[in-house]
């Protein structure tokens, strides 16, 4: 006889069982197919000399009063803050970042690898509102970053929690970045991102990623990525700068990225915008180089068009995708890990305008080669809100664009050959022992996507793709299991925050 509590679970209620488990962390993914490259090799050249002769005869600014030293001793053209970069220099300067790096979790089992064949999909950031879960536009909160952060714990397909996924308007601006971190490395133990809007406040989130990681690791690791955008046309102000400084001498990854609208803060042109964006990328990427060399770094971009009417961003269009294959070939050229974005629209509700850009984006992302995918859950209005309904929509999204990613696999080719001779003429495939076998991973299976039929969709309420979204949004919450913390590093980190509560005024002078 069997003894009940060694017997494996099998069958129909074996596969119940395993339907109810929790949800595993899905890896690095792995592209397995082919990289789309839109332009000849020819263009690519072409517009990396164009962007080579704007640095070095327009030139970029610099403007604080380190950075143009900085370029000085290296051998740059400086002009009080405007640098002219000689091709050579700069090139030198590329080259020694690291084309490939790994970024290390608080859970060793979350760190994930940038760069190569390698993506990972990241959460928005930087919202001021939030579509929250009656579908009411309002201010975010702490409760809505947390929120946000739990949701990102749970979502099997995304490998960073991001950090200001909303912001937590209530907190005073001075001492709102401890809050946002703490919230980031407690409630989830993904990879986070970093803090960029000073000085003070990116050697505090070191100092908080030393709590938790350990300082000596940190040293020799990278565990946070931070954004600093070029403000196009060709300026990286002194806030960028010294969030700069402060993580690439810690050896941590920023993404030099430049935010571009496209025919406002560039031409009116597509490839006129990709050289622009790129000089001015590269002069970022060029400068952590002369901070520390071999320093990781992440080439990036944001580019949206606006809408030459009204002059309002727009996402989703066909001009920002064919920007975004020209740009990940030319960080191919450079042998730089670079980012893109995802899931980033205009639209203001989780509707079919928000599906079809942001499938148009994505699509682009994907086919790309894009390192690091951000904004792919959350974004709407341009950036201004993030929902809790197109958060849950856009991962469950990202498991479909995972497996469409990882390539179409032959490992069970054989066996699905041997059910058709098993089934033969007018039979069908629905108890065979392949389909019993695979049929739960065989295909793509969204959950808040609905395909039922006309009666049983109004029967169980005639709800909403949106409303299906905060639905799922309340029982991930109501799921949420907080992962464990080391409870002297959870103190260490509480009395860091109040420490610095108290030395921070609650104003921004």
């Amino acid at each position: 006889m069997t003894d009940e509590k060694t017997k494996r679970p099998g069958g129909r209620e074996g596969r119940r069982a395993m339907r109810g488990a929790p949800m595993v962390q899905l890896p690095t993914l792995v592209r397995e197919i082919p990289t789309y490259e839109l332009l000849p090799a020819e263009a690519v050249e072409l517009i990396h000399e164009e962007s080579l002769k704007i640095l070095e005869e327009v030139g970029c600014e610099f403007r604080d009063d380190q950075a143009p030293a900085m370029w000085k001793a290296a051998g740059a053209d400086v002009q009080g803050t405007l640098v002219k970069i000689d091709r050579g220099l700069l090139m030198e300067l590329i080259s020694s970042a690291p084309p490939e790096f790994t970024l290390h979790a608080r859970n060793a089992e979350r760190t994930v690898k940038i760069g190569g064949k390698n993506t990972v999909f990241v959460p928005m950031y930087g919202a001021p509102y939030v579509r929250d879960l009656d579908g009411k536009r309002r201010y975010g909160s702490l409760d809505d970053l947390q929120n946000f952060h739990k949701l990102a714990q749970m979502a099997p397909q995304l490998h960073s929690a991001s950090s200001i996924i909303c912001e937590p308007m209530e907190i005073p601006v001075p001492k709102r970045h401890l809050h946002i971190i703490k919230s980031a490395l407690t409630y989830t133990d993904k990879p986070f991102m970093g803090i960029v809007t000073s000085k003070e406040r990116a050697e505090d989130v070191m100092k908080m990623a030393g709590i938790v990681h350990g300082d000596d690791f940190v040293k020799d690791n990278t565990v946070v990525v931070s954004i600093t955008n070029c403000n196009s046309p060709l300026v990286w102000d002194q806030t960028m700068l010294d969030a700069m400084r402060v993580y690439a001498s810690n050896n941590q990854p920023i993404i030099a990225a430049p935010f571009a609208l496209c025919g406002a803060s560039t031409s009116a042109s597509s490839i006129g915008a990709v050289a622009q964006v790129n000089a001015e990328a590269l002069a970022g990427v060029a400068f952590t180089q002369l901070v520390r060399k071999g320093a990781p770094v992440i080439y990036g971009q944001f580019m949206v068009t606006v809408d030459m009417k009204t002059g309002a961003p727009m996402g989703g269009t066909p001009e920002a995708a064919q920007m975004m294959f020209v740009m990940g070939q030319l960080a191919r050229k450079y042998n730089l890990p670079w980012r893109t974005s995802g899931f980033h629209v205009g639209s203001k509700v989780n509707d079919a305008q928000a599906g079809y850009e942001a499938n148009m984006l994505m699509h682009a992302a994907i086919l790309s080669g894009a390192n690091y995918i951000w904004h792919v859950a959350g974004w709407l209005e341009a950036g201004l809100v993030c929902g809790y309904s197109k958060f849950m929509t856009d991962c469950e999204q990202l498991s479909g664009w995972y497996k469409y990613a990882g390539g179409l696999k032959f490992d069970d080719f054989k066996e699905a050959m041997d059910a058709v001779r098993e089934v033969g003429p007018a039979g069908h495939f629905l108890g065979t022992a392949h389909t019993l076998e695979h049929f739960e991973k065989a295909f793509f299976m969204p959950t808040i996507m609905d395909f039922n039929s006309y009666e049983q969709w109004n029967a169980e309420g005639a709800k909403t793709h949106d409303e299906r979204g905060r639905d799922k949004a309340r029982a991930a919450l109501a799921a949420y299991q907080k992962p464990p913390m080391d409870e002297g590093m959870a103190q260490a980190l509480d009395e860091f925050v109040k420490r610095r509560e108290r030395e921070l005024p609650d104003n921004v002078s």
